[in-house]
């Protein structure tokens, strides 16, 4: 893929895309958006600042785009820090402006108000730390079994960060059927582990 009009897009992405001078693909979105359009799990070796969140964005939006409307979650994006988050949910309302497409962020030392009042509106994307999601796991305030695409970005650092135990318990709470799409700067032995416990015959890119 050289350009992202090659790409079978709805109109009003193609225009988000157009609008915001999005002409060019980098190499990672070069190599994982196809194979994510069509389902495909993903493992892609990427360091920070090489448009990841545009890789897994466009697969996603014009996924949701397809689907009837709906109050469940469907898709769960998972990242290590709050401003991470925070950065990943204004790409993604920034590509999917005027598409009705909600989001919510579950982070922690923001409103947990006004998470949970996002969430009950109807959020069909979760961007979150691991750590605060299980929080909400736990308390029930929060129900991922409508999901069926996550992705884990930065995996190494969530792993750098001790989020395993946590990690383990958010991908038990996801329907086995799902699409999983997982981003690392290094595939080291614990990104590994994740990587054959909780991902399906992955295309791999580096």
């Amino acid at each position: 893929m050289q350009h992202f009009s090659e790409l079978n897009l709805c109109s009003a992405l193609r225009n988000n895309l157009d609008k915001n001078e999005f002409v060019t693909p980098t190499p990672v979105q070069a190599q994982a958006i196809p194979p994510l359009m069509e389902g495909r799990d993903v493992v892609a070796t990427a360091q920070t600042g090489t448009g990841k969140t545009l890789a897994f964005s466009i697969p996603v939006i014009e996924a949701l785009a397809a689907v009837p409307r709906s109050k469940a979650i469907k898709v769960l994006i998972l990242s290590p820090t709050r401003e991470l988050a925070i950065q990943i949910d204004a790409a993604f309302r920034q590509l999917a402006e005027g598409m009705r497409i909600r989001t919510a962020v579950v982070v922690g030392g923001l409103s947990e108000a006004s998470q949970l009042r996002d969430i009950k509106a109807g959020a069909e994307v979760v961007i979150a730390t691991p750590g605060r999601l299980c929080d909400y796991l736990e308390r029930r305030l929060i129900d991922l079994s409508g999901a069926r695409t996550v992705v884990l970005d930065e995996a190494d650092r969530m792993l750098d960060m001790g989020f395993l135990p946590s990690l383990r318990t958010i991908l038990q709470e996801l329907p086995a059927k799902r699409q999983t799409m997982l981003f690392s700067a290094t595939i080291e032995r614990s990104v590994a582990y994740l990587v054959d416990s909780y991902v399906h015959e992955p295309v791999r890119i580096a």
